[in-house]
């Protein structure tokens, strides 16, 4: 039940990254590291979220039309086992992101926008004590690169005044974390500590160089957990605490935060069941509560609630996994640079589509 279950909760886990706090999209699930012996996976989700809203009568009450580009996301997994007690993995993902675009001819915030791209490659090992009581750790090789925009009406003026690319760099950071399991019930939780990683940006500010920009990606934890609760039937989720409070970006001459995110915890939590020997399924709920409406016009999200279904499907050694997840995203007020709520944001949500590829050696 074990095995069967929790591939089918992993690809509706991937839907329901769409909108999570910050610049969250990969969650950083360590969930390979407990598949028996040597398997490979290969995911793939495509997110289509909206947000859109109107000007608050600051300026005028234009429509904003959705600002918020569709984005995909893969990711590959390998692990396998050294001997009975110890074990590894390797995982390439992507962890941050963001893609919203408010359009030159806005009044309200002109040519405002952010482009945020990254991957990375963690390397983890899995110490065994026993059944029940492991340890793992390891360290990750993070990369992103960026393009940032402010322009209209809530920046001071109307069209584009600022723009900064900030190029690509590599950062190194780590995790460690334990879990504890009974395996005759298939219960398992894994708590993981994921670390600040640096990165130092040769930023270009308004087409000159202007120099580094240093920004720290935030820490983070995460707390995976499942449960068997009947014949063929299991309970499964996770909560994720970042700290993007604590993630600036500011550029040497612009000298402000372009950033500006709150802290977030994100909730999931679902129910998976197995039909047959080769079916299986799950539907699951993610959350976050809404906090300050007044949010960065760059990340134009508050909260969210959203479900998830999926199915898996076994054929000797490959698995298939499929999911569709809707959220629905919480109201917000993207902010102006003097901190006045310049737009009104509701009604969005995002639809996302998960595909999963599984293979034991």
């Amino acid at each position: 039940m074990k095995k069967t279950l929790i591939l089918s909760a992993c690809a509706v886990m991937l839907g329901s990254s769409a909108y999570a706090g910050g610049l969250d999209r990969s969650g950083q699930s360590m969930s390979i590291l407990f598949e028996k012996g040597t398997y490979a996976e290969l995911s793939f989700g495509m997110i289509k979220p909206t947000a859109s809203g109107v000007g608050n009568g600051t300026v005028n009450t234009e429509t904003i039309s959705n600002v918020a580009n569709n984005y995909s996301q893969t990711q590959l997994g390998f692990k396998t086992d050294v001997n009975d007690q110890l074990s590894y993995a390797i995982i390439l993902d992507q962890p941050f992101g963001s893609d919203t675009a408010y359009g030159a001819t806005g009044v309200n915030f002109g040519s405002t926008g952010a482009k945020i791209n990254s991957s990375a490659i963690t390397t983890m090992l899995r110490y065994k004590f026993s059944d029940r009581i492991s340890v793992h750790g390891g360290l990750r090789a993070q990369t992103i690169n960026s393009d940032l925009s402010l322009g209209g009406a809530g920046f001071g003026g109307f069209g584009l005044l600022y723009a900064a690319t900030f190029a690509s760099n590599m950062g190194l950071g780590y995790s460690v974390g334990a879990a504890y399991e009974i395996p005759e019930i298939a219960l398992r939780v894994a708590l993981t500590y994921n670390s600040k990683v640096k990165h130092n940006f040769a930023t270009t500010e308004n087409g000159a160089s202007t120099g580094i920009t240093n920004v720290e990606t935030p820490e983070s934890w995460n707390l995976e957990f499942q449960s068997g609760i009947a014949a063929d039937t299991l309970v499964f989720g996770s909560i994720r605490y970042a700290k993007w409070g604590d993630f600036d970006v500011i550029p040497p001459v612009f000298g402000a935060d372009l950033a500006d995110l709150d802290d977030s915890t994100t909730y999931n939590i679902g129910i998976g069941r197995k039909f047959s020997d080769k079916l299986s399924g799950s539907i699951s709920l993610s959350y976050e509560k809404e906090g300050d409406p007044l949010v960065s016009p760059l990340s134009p999200t508050n909260g969210k609630l959203g479900i998830g279904l999926g199915l898996k499907y076994t054929m000797d050694k490959v698995e298939i996994s499929g999911g569709v997840s809707y959220t629905k995203v919480g109201d917000a007020n993207p902010k102006s640079g003097t901190n006045v709520a310049f737009a009104n944001f509701s009604g969005n949500n995002a639809l996302a589509f998960g595909m999963k590829i599984g293979y034991r050696f």
